[in-house]
């Protein structure tokens, strides 16, 4: 099974941080040639760049799906797994580099137990040998296999060159610098980073997914210090190098392709051994909110602290002897188990799925030797956009419909999707996908056997992914980092939050120290419009303190403020507020009465303290209170006259319902309480400025602009409407155009058209004194004519006082009420309201 060699083999074991991959490294150097195999693409990058750097790029080759960097007198490989120059067995690659290399070593064999590649660890690791010397580098818990499988095999201890210590749970706001929080989503990755951008500035992502030349400018951002945060998967445990000094779990849960399952002791440690730097400790720990799994249990703390982790029993293994004589010969060849009990059958990868679905077609299925083999070669097209077996499975049969006999892929086809992803708008996830999308096509260009122009199509591809990763770099470094916000967080570590110069400008600016983070309006704090929104909080955060004190003095100053320094303000909504020049303070609520609403202090002032805000609450009434005062003095009195016991029944129940009809209500609804009245009644209702009029009974003052303003204001705070358009002030008639709700307060309407009801009561009186006369034309033409009124206009209010006419004479009917007007007493301006629908109580 293994191919034999009589060179030694050795194998490195040992937890992370102990410099197993730079001893394989050196060691490489020292021999005339070499291959080393990686789990990662990213890994296999980082370790080319360093061979490159002591052998010259002349002699060193790169290997992975998506690259391929083989310069013609290469002698030292980096390679991922998969792409390993393996002689025979069940690789997909072309034969061409299969040559014997005088060392050879296999980084993180023991995920031989992973389910998806396993069996791939577990083939390099028992035949992939060196002339001069083999190494296998991995976890202590590989050791009983190895005992097992490769007796021959000399086995090294390497200890962990640092301490690492479990540090507990702690919340993503009070992370410590230089801290790497791990996810195991890509969703979570991108929501972990948006929240370490509003509360420490800014985090560098890496993920699997992104290509080297991403993961290297966010990886050199965090090595700068630009920012003091890495967001990563998991795949940071495996080998990746960086001063990480405290590793994060976000959770302790992961899908593993079949089911969301535990993490592994294992697992967990090798993530926590990101943490600490050759001799420099590491901690690690748990995000609050990964608590709600459990967190760590005592048996884990103590297994990762002391490196005590249960050996391996067993890996996964395929077979790597297959036949080629027929598709159903090669996919039971796949299938064969082995007689070790150590070697376990590796589930079902997705090469094997794909080609057991083409199998299913007859005329595939009948392939044979060369087109088979063909067949197995596009199957291990990786499913890098991860879309499942049946999708995947579309885009490998239509490979082999064109390579199956030996052709090649049209270059119309592959021009046309790869100038498909060639675009860099659009946001992360798109230039994510599309990055996926390119690493597909770069694995097919870099297959000299399936495209006419190979180098040429690998250049292509290699140009767009460069691209592309720029494009996503930006991208990350956009929504994720904000350059500012990681400087006062910086500034707030290193010196603490009561030295922060922290100041608020003549027009309201507000700076922590030369940086503008916002602007206060009244009581408003806004951040900066260049930053965005979702960073108020944290912005707020650096200056809140000073912006306490001058929060409250500008409230003391408001307690002492004299009444214009206030003003009621009609909102964008239609509802009413106090305001302090265009800054809201208060709304308006409906309260005991009309004449008393709630005041309800707006949410910029529940930064105030207690005391000041209570303050300037109570100093909001009294205006409030005093303008009413001033405004409806009347009104008030008219209230006060209806409890006071010294009045006449009559007098108080028409001054309360007048009270509570905001100053106007028509004749005809009171006619009942009107006829109950005697003559010391109608004194004091004179007293009291109350005209009882022939068509309404109103108090004059009370028609004038300011006090219909605040009588239209007080209405619809109480009855929770908008407050209405009302009529220009001093306006003597409207037109139809007016709206009702406004102009019930002060006018009467006569058809289309609205008079204001002083002008009607007195057009009315002079009707009632001519006929009282014996005269014979009741309608004042001068005063009539000089308000504007129609002549229908006209007709109506003499209908109204009693007239009718009869060609150019007027003639006499009498008063009535009909039968609808028999209701009870409510002003016009509650009869308009009353027609729309009252909102419901929130």
């Amino acid at each position: 099974m293994a191919r034999r060699s009589d060179a030694p083999v050795r194998a490195i074991l040992g937890p992370t941080n102990t410099g197993k991959t730079y001893l394989a490294i050196e060691r490489m150097c020292g021999h005339s040639s070499g291959v080393m195999g990686f789990p990662l693409r990213l890994l296999a990058r980082e370790v080319y760049d360093r061979v490159i750097a002591i052998k010259g790029e002349k002699q060193v080759a790169l290997l992975t799906g998506e690259e391929r960097i083989v310069p013609p007198a290469a002698r030292y490989f980096l390679c991922t797994a998969e792409s390993m120059p393996v002689a025979g067995g069940d690789s997909h690659h072309d034969e061409e580099l299969n040559r014997d290399f005088a060392f050879a070593a296999i980084d993180e064999a023991q995920l031989g137990i992973d389910p998806e590649r396993g069996h791939v660890f577990t083939d390099r690791m028992l035949r992939a040998r060196g002339r001069e010397e083999t190494l296998i580098l991995g976890s202590d818990t590989l050791r009983p296999v190895i005992r097992e499988l490769l007796p021959e095999a000399e086995i090294v201890s390497r200890p962990r060159f640092s301490t690492l210590r479990y540090s507990g749970s702690v919340k993503l706001s009070r992370l410590p610098p230089r801290s790497a929080v791990v996810a195991f989503s890509a969703e979570q990755v991108y929501a972990l980073a948006e929240m370490l951008r509003r509360f420490k500035g800014g985090a560098a992502v890496v993920m699997g997914a992104l290509s080297p030349a991403t993961r290297n400018a966010q990886v050199a951002m965090f090595q700068r210090g630009e920012v003091d945060y890495l967001v990563a998967t998991d795949a940071i445990g495996m080998g990746l190098n960086m001063d990480v000094a405290h590793v994060a779990f976000a959770g302790l849960e992961k899908f593993d392709g079949r089911r969301d399952r535990r993490l592994s002791v294992a697992e967990m440690a090798q993530i926590a051994g990101r943490a600490g730097r050759h001799q420099k400790d590491g901690t690690f720990g748990t995000l609050g909110l990964s608590e709600e799994s459990g967190g760590f249990s005592e048996e884990e703390v103590d297994a990762i602290e002391d490196h005590r982790f249960r050996p391996l029993d067993s890996l996964f293994w395929r077979n790597a002897d297959l036949d080629f004589t027929d598709v159903g010969s090669l996919i039971r060849s796949l299938e064969v188990k082995s007689d070790d009990p150590l070697l376990r059958p590796a589930p079902e990868a997705i090469d094997l799925a794909v080609l057991k679905l083409l199998a299913e077609d007859p005329a595939i299925a009948a392939r044979k030797s060369a087109q088979a083999r063909r067949l197995w070669a596009v199957c291990g097209l990786p499913d890098f956009r991860k879309v499942g077996p049946m999708h995947h499975a579309r885009m490998v049969r239509r490979l082999f419909s064109y390579i199956g006999e030996g052709g090649h892929i049209p270059h119309e086809w592959f021009a046309a999707e790869v100038a498909r992803l060639d675009n860099m708008s659009g946001d992360i996830e798109a230039l994510a996908d599309r990055l996926a999308g390119i690493r597909s096509w770069a694995y097919i260009a870099h297959r000299a056997d399936w495209l006419k122009e190979p180098a040429k199509w690998a250049e292509r591809t290699r140009l767009v992914e460069a691209r592309l990763s720029d494009a996503l770099h930006e991208r990350l470094t956009q929504r994720f980092v904000d350059r500012r916000t990681a400087v006062l967080v910086r500034d707030i570590g290193a010196r603490g939050a009561d030295a922060l110069p922290v100041t608020v400008a003549a027009d309201g600016e507000v700076s922590v120290g030369p940086e503008p983070i916002g602007h206060l309006a009244g009581f408003d704090f806004r951040v900066d419009p260049n930053a965005r929104l979702a960073d108020k909080r944290l912005l707020l955060a650096a200056a809140e303190r000073r912006l306490g004190d001058e929060l409250d003095r500008r409230a003391r100053e408001l307690v002492e403020a004299p009444d214009h320094a206030f003003n009621l303000k009609v909102e964008e909504d239609g509802s009413l507020a106090v305001a302090w020049g265009e800054h809201v303070l208060a709304r308006l609520a409906g309260g005991r009465s009309l004449l008393e609403p709630a005041v309800r202090t707006a949410r910029a002032l529940d930064r105030l303290s207690a005391v000041s805000r209570a303050a300037l609450r109570e100093r909001l009434e009294r205006w409030l209170d005093a303008q009413i005062d001033r405004h409806l003095k009347p009104l008030k009195t008219l209230a006060a006259a209806a409890t006071d016991a010294g009045n006449s029944p009559g007098v108080r129940a028409l001054a309360a319902m007048l009270a509570d009809a905001a100053g106007v209500l028509p004749r005809k609804s009171m006619l009942s309480a009107i006829a109950h009245l005697e003559q010391a009644d109608r004194q004091s209702l004179h007293r009291l400025r109350v005209r009882l009029g022939p068509l309404d009974v109103f108090v004059d003052p009370l028609l004038k602009p300011a006090p219909q303003f605040w009588r239209a204001a007080l209405v619809a705070v109480r009855t929770g409407q908008k407050m209405p358009a009302l009529p220009p002030a001093g306006a003597a008639t409207l037109t139809a155009e007016a709206d009702p709700r406004g102009a019930a307060f002060a006018y009467r309407r006569l058809g289309r058209e609205w008079i204001r009801i002083d002008l009607a009561d007195r057009l009315a009186s002079h009707a009632r004194k001519v006929r009282s006369a014996g005269g014979e034309d009741p309608v004042n033409a001068g005063l009539a004519t000089s308000v504007g009124l129609s002549d229908e206009a006209v007709t109506r209010l003499m209908g109204e006082v009693g007239f009718t006419r009869a060609g150019e004479a007027w003639k006499w009917r009498g008063r009535h009420a009909p039968r609808g007007d028999r209701r009870p007493a409510q002003s016009h301006a509650f009869a308009e309201l009353a027609k729309l629908k009252r909102p419901k109580a929130p």
